[in-house]
């Protein structure tokens, strides 16, 4: 019987009203609107892409959006000035740089200059030190997406095999991490890993998050598998995953599409997180 979808859309478009309602009754209250200010550096399109696509997602729910677009000349010094002005700004509760950053421009050192109450993307070393502790503030908002799309799919992580296969900084360690605070058994590979199916074969849920198009094939899939597909890889100008969807759909028993799975989770757990800054800064429940 082939693999029930994950609907991403669906589940992304449920928080994002959510994030809508819990915001309009905060400004009836007579409260401003949460405000998150975007810190673009440069002409990457893809980037510009991005940024374009989060803004429209603050308006929709009513959230003031600051957009800083500065040239890819632009110094270190410089953009750690504004860094430190909108740390300072009232208005602005939640700050995200986004990557990549030019070159010469150092951003481990740039990420450390957020305030950690803004810094909704999850990338300051305070907030990872609290993920890896099991005591978050903020969760990175892909790895919090896939935990949502988990959860909103009614599967039990407590006691199950779980193999991540990537351990970039961004998706896969603290997915392995949030999937361990919940009591899963973790596995995390990557593509330098010996004998990956043999990993992957075991898992329950598995996670493909390594960058590289159809890695995970349907023979390296357990029966019945949960399978989240976190790759975005253009192919012949087509988007695939990780996941050879085909093979792999097949075996499994619930699976993200790409597009459509994991992709619009990003945006929804952005503002959600952007809620949540709003909500401790002001002390007051949205």
């Amino acid at each position: 019987m082939p693999a029930r979808l994950i609907d991403g859309k669906a589940i992304g478009a449920a928080i994002r009203t959510e994030v809508a309602a819990a915001v309009a009754e905060a400004v009836a209250a007579g409260r401003r609107p949460p405000g998150l200010a975007a810190v673009l550096v440069g002409e990457h399109p893809a980037s510009h892409l991005y940024v374009r696509n989060k803004a429209r997602a603050c308006e929709e729910a009513g959230i003031r959006s600051f957009r800083h677009l500065l040239p890819a000349r632009t110094s270190q010094a410089g953009l750690e000035g504004l860094l430190a002005d909108l740390n300072r700004d009232e208005a602005v509760d939640a700050i995200l740089v986004q990557l990549p950053l030019p070159e010469g421009l150092d951003s481990r050192r740039i990420l450390g200059r957020l305030d950690p109450a803004k810094d909704v993307d999850g990338f300051h070393p305070e907030n990872v030190g609290r993920l890896t502790i099991g005591r978050p503030t903020f969760v990175p908002c892909t790895p919090a997406g896939i935990l949502e799309l988990l959860d909103r799919s009614g599967v039990e992580l407590r006691g199950a095999e779980a193999v991540v296969v990537g351990r970039s900084d961004l998706v896969g360690k603290p997915t392995a991490l949030l999937l361990l605070h919940r009591h899963a058994t973790v596995t995390l590979c990557h593509t330098r890993t010996k004998d990956l199916a043999a990993h992957t074969h075991r898992a329950q849920v598995l996670v493909a998050a390594a960058g590289r198009p159809r890695l995970v094939t349907g023979a390296m899939v357990r029966e019945g598998a949960v399978v989240i597909d976190v790759g975005i890889n253009r192919v012949d100008g087509v988007l695939i995953g990780d996941v050879d969807f085909a093979s792999v759909a097949a075996r499994a028993g619930q699976i993200t599409p790409v597009p459509g799975g994991v992709g619009p989770m990003t945006i929804a757990m952005l503002l959600k997180n952007t809620l949540l800054a709003y909500t401790r800064r002001t002390g007051q429940p949205a």
